[in-house]
């Protein structure tokens, strides 16, 4: 199983990713292990899918960042944009 996440810090930035073990992939964001978020934390999970196989999850996840954080993220995932 694999899942497709929103991270997003108090400042409101957000980070798209996959992964297949949200728990530990959030650890690395928030301790460092992730080079662009590791400045930018703390981080908190705001929307997760999980997809059968990595290739639907990664078509999921180019889908939402190719939103750009507008409209169609928010239609798609339910998050203010």
């Amino acid at each position: 199983m694999y899942y497709v996440y929103i991270i997003q810090n108090p400042q409101g930035r957000r980070y798209i990713g996959l992964t297949d073990n949200l728990e530990r992939r959030l650890q690395d964001h928030n301790t460092g292990i992730s080079k662009w978020t590791r400045v930018r934390g703390p981080w908190e999970i705001v929307w997760s899918k999980s997809c059968a196989d990595l290739t639907e999850a990664r078509k999921l996840e180019n889908l939402l960042k190719r939103q750009k954080g507008g409209r169609g993220l928010a239609r798609l995932t339910g998050l203010d944009p």
